[in-house]
């Protein structure tokens, strides 16, 4: 058994995260020991360059005495209920009140002086998190975005120390180790199952993404989605605002149909109108309305923001096209890794079309429940194109609700899918799982397939086909 000396902090997670805790650390010369459950991490050699003399400790945690840290944090690939850990949960900091074990939001609220804006969800938080951050940018605010998303939170702290706002995507993982985050504004845009393997359950994961309205001024919710409001102790009604694809309630923000066109409307305000937007799909104009609440519950200026909405074109992997060839619009939606964002892409992309979706699904499920998935895709799709560790649960799901075929790998799927489509129709690869079982990440994966798509139209001569 190794002992954690006495005093110091023990930071548990070698990945992104953890490096950017022992960076914030080091700045703040408190003395720090890491330990990692990987016998070999990777970029060790880096780290212990980086921060000569820190012990390392690799291996079981359960084989570490950590009774006398002064704290341990977490990195959000650290679950809490690892053995070892998970016997420190009732523990508490003797001089800050806190729990003992913590994660690196803790840290970052503690050293924060600017206003927080903080956005969770299961899906469409990374393009609520740039939007929000461009629109603040463009009003001319001093804004530092990252979190969940590009840089980590704590190096923001020292690449913006001047900022005026901060812009935060915060996972559920990063969320279950916050005891409290104290946003300016807060948004939880959806839930759907994910991440199970970890939480275990629904409620265990709602209950570790509701942590983002803890302490917060005001909120963000989604109007459609109960799962997302805070419990009534958390946050009066007044300072709660609510987003729908339905026309509004009050200063609630919605979609309106008038003269012919859809608005993006608060109450009875328009805002602009959904053909203005670059981005299709009903779940794209959702994002925007989040956006605009958020925006508008932080004071940033409302023309900025339209400016924003205008020109913004989407994210990589996200409902991004990629092409159009001969007809048939390719979308990646690599980015959907889980039930939930497929339905939104599904959705949101399926009723804009002459023809139909042809859709590939397929990779790690993490427990997940494909049965939503039947419904729509029996009125949208032609087929669903099945790759990967869990394509027959998923099989089993559509089973007598639309045609399926199964395939080896991506590729595969990419050209039988090409072979199938009409003009009319759109290729969407939205997988409702995770990459890891044939790629190194979801990014891997989308430009995978990206790459099978540009093959295709070189095939076809229309290499520099755009979509419409």
């Amino acid at each position: 058994m190794t002992l954690v000396p006495c005093g110091m902090t023990l930071v548990v997670g070698l990945g992104l995260s953890g490096r950017a805790i022992c960076r914030h650390l080091a700045r703040l010369q408190r003395p720090f020991m890491v330990a990692d459950t990987r016998d070999a991490p990777p970029g060790l050699e880096a780290f212990r360059a980086a921060h000569p003399g820190v012990r390392v400790h690799c291996g079981a945690l359960a084989e570490l005495d950590m009774r006398q840290a002064r704290e341990v944090v977490l990195s959000p690939g650290v679950d809490p209920r690892t053995p070892g850990l998970a016997e420190m949960a009732e523990e508490r900091n003797l001089q800050t009140g806190e729990p003992l074990v913590v994660g690196e939001i803790a840290l970052f609220r503690r050293a924060v002086r600017a206003p927080i804006a903080a956005i969770t969800g299961s899906n469409a938080k990374s393009t609520v998190t740039t939007l929000l951050g461009d629109m603040a940018a463009e009003a001319g605010i001093k804004v530092a975005v990252g979190g969940n998303l590009g840089t980590p939170a704590l190096d923001l702290l020292n690449e913006s120390p001047t900022a005026e706002l901060y812009v935060l995507e915060l996972s559920s993982f990063q969320l279950e180790t916050t005891p409290w985050l104290g946003a300016e504004c807060a948004a939880l845009l959806n839930m759907s199952e994910d991440h199970l393997d970890r939480h275990g359950d629904m409620p265990a994961y709602r209950a570790a993404k509701q942590r983002v309205f803890c302490g917060a001024n005001r909120a963000v919710v989604n109007a459609d989605d109960p799962h997302t409001w805070p419990a009534p102790a958390a946050l009066p009604a007044a300072r709660v605002a609510r987003f729908t694809t339905q026309k509004p309630e009050g200063t609630d923000w919605g979609l309106v149909q008038r003269d012919g066109k859809t608005w993006l409307m608060q109450g009875e305000t328009p805002w602009l109108a959904a053909s203005e937007l670059p981005v299709a799909g009903q779940h794209n104009q959702q994002n925007a309305l989040a956006a605009l609440a958020m925006g508008r519950a932080l004071g940033i200026d409302a023309a900025a923001m339209r400016a924003v909405l205008r020109r913004f074109s989407g994210l990589a992997h996200r409902s991004e096209k990629v092409a159009y060839i001969n007809g048939v619009t390719w979308v990646n939606d690599s980015k959907g890794t889980n039930v939930g964002a497929t339905l939104a892409a599904v959705n949101g992309l399926g009723p804009t079309l002459r023809g139909k979706l042809i859709v590939l699904a397929g990779g790690v499920g993490k427990g997940a429940d494909f049965a939503p998935l039947a419904a729509p895709l029996a009125a949208y799709a032609r087929c669903v194109m099945l790759f990967g560790a869990d394509a027959e649960p998923i099989a089993r799901a559509l089973d007598g609700q639309v045609a399926t075929q199964r395939f080896a790998g991506l590729l595969e799927a990419t050209q039988a899918a090409a072979a199938l489509a009409d003009p009319g129709d759109c290729v969407l690869l939205s997988p409702a799982c995770a990459s890891l079982d044939q790629f190194a990440n979801y990014q891997a994966r989308g430009e995978a397939f990206c790459d099978a798509i540009h093959s295709i139209a070189r095939s076809a001569g229309k290499a520099g086909e755009a979509a419409p």
